[in-house]
């Protein structure tokens, strides 16, 4: 087996609800996790701060 050549360090931290920060690798400040619209409907969530929900940045990250 070859050794580890990348360990991604992340720390989550849940705010309130569905709200979380993140700090990620090489990303100034923190980046907001949340939900918005039919999500937020489907949870019974109140969207007065709507926010990408971490499937959207999975669906990002896998090029859309």
């Amino acid at each position: 087996m070859s050794a580890v050549v990348y360990r991604s360090r992340v720390r989550v931290v849940r705010e309130n609800g569905p709200y979380r920060t993140a700090q990620l690798p090489a990303t100034e400040g923190l980046v907001e996790f949340g939900v918005h619209s039919a999500v937020a409907a489907h949870y019974g969530v109140n969207t007065e701060r709507e926010i990408a929900t971490t499937i959207d940045y999975v669906v990002a990250a896998a090029g859309g």
